[in-house]
């Protein structure tokens, strides 16, 4: 399944995201590739790929969550960030990352309106946490880090250790080893979105 997966990947020729727009909310130690690698392929596929932060200068990326790595160019805060005028949300994991992340009161609200509008929200590895903090977990069937599945269990949601869960606009998946399918995921999603 996972050959299955990585094969048909990101960043397509079949693929075309033309005229979609598609934020990444982060915070510093983000883990790298489960930024840059989304952002590329989404962009690769002609979507326009914005990130935002807490703030306006560059974001520390990690990889293994301790060794840092590049920065990241942010387009704006979280505040500045407009859901309506996105097709999609994605959300990065990196333990401290996503620690941060979760207790920003505007990062809850972008992924309960983008949940709330059908918009697909992709969260992956660590990320889950902000989807607990928000209150979205109950009731859906979603993965994570495996690490957090209690928290997702003890928020009511159902934890499964799989590559990729979509359910509904939601889409999770584990760990950097998913992102093929993860990106895929968030592709095929973003095509079937109404413009």
């Amino acid at each position: 399944m996972r050959e299955v997966a990585t094969a048909v990947g990101y960043g397509s020729a079949m693929t075309d995201l033309t005229g979609k727009t598609v934020a990444i909310i982060a915070t510093d130690f983000f883990e790298e590739a489960e930024l840059v690698r989304p952002r590329d392929a989404l962009r690769e596929a002609g979507a326009t790929v914005v990130v935002h932060s807490t703030g306006t200068d560059p974001i520390q990326a990690v990889e293994g969550d301790t060794s840092p790595t590049q920065k990241v160019e942010v387009d704006g805060t979280l505040d500045d960030l407009d859901v309506a005028s996105v097709d999609a949300v994605v959300v990065p994991g990196g333990t401290v990352n996503a620690d941060r992340i979760r207790t920003e009161p505007r990062a809850q609200e972008i992924v309960r309106q983008a949940l709330a509008a059908g918009k697909p929200t992709a969260v992956i590895c660590h990320g889950p946490w902000l989807l607990v903090s928000a209150g979205l977990a109950e009731g859906r069937r979603l993965t994570s880090y495996a690490s957090l599945a209690d928290d997702v269990r003890n928020a009511g949601g159902t934890w499964v250790d799989e590559e990729v869960v979509v359910d509904g606009s939601l889409i999770t998946s584990r760990d950097p080893d998913d992102l093929p399918a993860f990106i895929a995921a968030l592709e095929k999603a973003l095509q079937n979105a109404l413009a």
